[in-house]
């Protein structure tokens, strides 16, 4: 079993909404509000206003699905949130040991 985590843009909640809605036997999404800046290194013109709101409002996106879903909802992360600029986000997977219902105390998936 796997985690998939994202950071993306608010803009793109509803189209990544839409995406993963259309992957069959999608197992779920949490979604976290956010904040966070990208490394100062990376941004090439920086202005008085990125000096001033260095926090940018982001979503957190936590996905846990078999291994073989992970490549699908990856993907379909990755087109939904793209826009090819900086800022548009991260996508990364952990290996999750155990999980469990609460409700029945029974092994998740």
């Amino acid at each position: 079993m796997k985690e998939i985590r994202a950071i993306i843009r608010p803009n793109r909640r509803d189209r990544l909404r839409e995406a993963l809605r259309a992957i069959p036997n999608f197992p779920g999404v949490t979604m976290f509000k956010t904040e966070g800046f990208t490394a100062p290194a990376a941004v090439d013109k920086r202005t008085v206003r990125d000096e001033l709101t260095d926090f940018t409002e982001k979503y957190m996106v936590c996905v846990l699905c078999p291994d073989d879903m992970v490549e699908t909802i990856r993907d379909a992360i990755m087109a939904a949130c793209g826009t090819g600029q900086i800022g548009d986000g991260l996508v990364w997977v952990l290996d999750i040991a155990q999980v469990h219902r609460i409700r029945d105390r029974q092994p998740y998936i």
